[in-house]
């Protein structure tokens, strides 16, 4: 009987809005055949960058594409790896005869290594190995100080007091990211100078071991060669690889992420620039991170696909409503220190209903 090569596993991380989903969509849209299956870990409560990944043309029908789009959606990979990360694995080991590649896409707020090391577990470990971890870097949020792009809260309680440069959770939860990479991605490097690219570049070296390789783009577009194939068998080094959190993960519950909120809110149709200001006033006034969700426009047959970072907001209409679907709009809000009834409470006053 021949022994099956064990299956190669790939893991996105990097910070909201750093442009993981749309790597994702890249190496998907560009598999030349190569049969993928997709973990996406949604943090928040609605299925938002899988239902975009399934939009890919991954040479497959749709009711295919939904086997393949595998969703875990309480919270980050290293509070449920043990719940649901490893009955996929599992599904997924028996069949990777039929696999090619496994892509994992981490919460914008998880930390890699808990993850990578659950590979050492033996049951996945006979089946499958790490061939890297890339880390996706949004390097203009980097050259702003920010490390994730406009956390006005977080930034301006940095500039206030210097000393909390390297205390800040977002700074540790940059540099875990980091200290994790096989190879990290310098995404966006189209919208900030050369002398800023430079800098950040320097920046993010100094938090990696000199091996790992650093690299530019724009969008995300990159070879696939240059993605997969790498053979890092992270699994095997993880345990040297230093981390902010370690001790988390040694008897302590708490973990800093979890200053970070995740508010879910449900409305009916709305005019789209009216959600729209009403979404970018609740930004500015709660320093919110990530707006991420589905929205109901009156007399529109489609629904309007939203994604915000900070006060930039990208949209457009992904797909007709179906005829037994709900016309709701649905939004995800993460930030910290949230208070989800004053959210939907201003929202719902902003839109008059």
């Amino acid at each position: 009987m021949k022994t099956l090569a064990k299956l190669p596993v790939t893991i996105v991380t990097g910070f909201l809005g750093s442009g993981k989903t749309t790597l994702l969509r890249h190496m998907l849209d560009n598999a030349q055949g190569r049969r993928i299956a997709v973990i996406v870990n949604e943090f928040g409560e609605l299925g938002i960058d899988g239902e975009i990944l399934k939009q890919c043309s991954i040479g497959c029908t749709e009711e295919e594409a939904r086997g393949r789009v595998y969703e875990l959606a309480n919270g980050c990979l290293c509070c449920t790896v043990q719940e649901e990360f490893f009955p996929v694995m599992r599904e997924l080991v028996a069949r990777r005869g039929d696999l090619d590649h496994i892509l994992i896409e981490t919460s914008g707020l998880a930390l890699p290594k808990p993850l990578v090391q659950a590979f050492q577990w033996p049951e996945i470990r006979s089946a499958c190995t790490v061939d890297a971890v890339i880390t996706v870097v949004d390097s203009p949020a980097v050259a702003a100080g920010t490390f994730a792009a406009f956390p006005d809260q977080v930034d301006a309680q940095r500039k206030l007091d210097p000393n909390l440069d390297h205390e800040s959770p977002l700074h540790e939860l940059f540099a875990d990211q980091l200290a994790s990479a096989d190879l990290v991605i310098l995404n966006k490097a189209d919208l900030i100078s050369p002398e800023d690219l430079a800098r950040v570049r320097l920046e993010v070296a100094e938090e990696l071991p000199p091996a790992v390789k650093i690299i530019e783009a724009s969008s995300g577009r990159l070879p696939l060669d240059v993605l997969i194939g790498l053979g890092a068998g992270s699994e095997e080094h993880i345990d040297s690889r230093h981390s902010h959190h370690d001790h988390h993960h040694e008897g302590e519950d708490d973990h800093d992420h979890d200053a970070f909120d995740s508010i879910s809110i449900e409305l009916p149709q709305a005019d789209e620039s009216l959600l729209l200001d009403a979404l970018t006033q609740l930004v500015v006034q709660h320093g919110i991170l990530r707006v991420k969700g589905f929205a109901a426009i009156p007399n529109k047959p489609m629904r309007l696909l939203i994604q915000g970072v900070g006060t930039r907001f990208d949209k457009h209409f992904d797909r007709q409503w179906g005829t037994d679907e709900a016309r709701t709009t649905r939004l995800v809000l993460i930030g910290q220190e949230l208070d989800a009834v004053l959210l939907e409470a201003q929202l719902r006053a902003a839109l008059s209903v």
